[in-house]
């Protein structure tokens, strides 16, 4: 155990020594940047605005998601409350209120065809019907706008790696030209090319793993607010169902 610890402390010395040059490894973080090709800086660059981009979809996701989660807790008692009383147009002004509510979105389309027709006395079934279309069509928009921006976070995970060892290959490329070219066949020749391709790898993955891990994670959240909505819309059928039923024995 002894020896396993100070063989992990001596990796973790080595690589902090490699970044940060103590004299006597003048090779550090410095030196690679600096000896850097055009090709490494552009892989370098669209790494970045990658990476930037993963981190602004992430947090605002992270927020909208939240925001969704949290007005939704606190409408659904609310508007169970109003149409337990059969007020429509009280239920109706509460979604309103709560317009970054994925709940409410779905419940105010639906109340709001239904409310149209509600003058009508008899139980319509073309009236069933485009409140339930009203439904559908709630549901597909915000479903679409709940998934906005995921696809540039698979785009990002799925093509960084691509990225990264495009990097790989170009500094791979140049550390043989070097070597070819240099009459000492040491590693100090071809150092700064080899350590671009580890470093093109490196930021890669870096980059590719949190973005994927950020797809799948809102993916499930998305999903989620799905199945929330489905189920809400089917129970809003069935309240209309009942309310027509009410209304034709009254």
């Amino acid at each position: 155990m002894t020896l396993l610890a100070s063989l992990i402390g001596s990796d973790f010395l080595g690589l902090f020594l490699m970044f940060a040059g103590d004299g006597k490894n003048p090779f550090t973080i410095y030196d690679i940047v600096k000896s850097l090709t055009i090709p490494g800086w552009v892989v370098i660059s669209i790494l970045l605005i990658q990476s930037v981009y993963m981190i602004a979809v992430g947090i605002e996701r992270y927020l909208t998601y939240n925001k969704a989660k949290q007005q939704s807790r606190q409408y659904a008692p609310k508007v169970a409350m109003a149409l337990k009383n059969s007020n429509i147009d009280e239920a109706i002004n509460i979604s309103d209120r709560h317009k970054d509510s994925h709940l409410a979105m779905v419940v105010s389309s639906g109340l709001k065809e239904f409310a149209a027709h509600q003058g009508n006395s008899d139980i319509s079934a073309d009236e069933m019907e485009a409140s339930k279309r009203a439904l559908d069509r709630a549901i597909a928009v915000k479903t679409a706008e709940l998934k906005r921006g995921l696809a540039g976070l698979a785009t990002v995970g799925s093509t960084a790696p691509f990225v990264g060892l495009f990097g790989t290959v170009v500094g791979i490329i140049g550390a043989f030209v070097g070597l070819a070219q240099s009459e000492n066949a040491g590693i100090a020749a071809v150092g700064g090319a080899i350590a671009e391709a580890l470093v093109a790898t490196a930021f890669g993955i870096a980059v590719a793993v949190p973005a994927v891990w950020l797809f799948n994670y809102f993916t499930n959240k998305v999903t989620s607010f799905g199945v929330e909505m489905e189920n809400s819309a089917s129970e809003l059928v069935d309240y209309f169902i009942k309310q027509r039923t009410r209304a034709l024995k009254g």
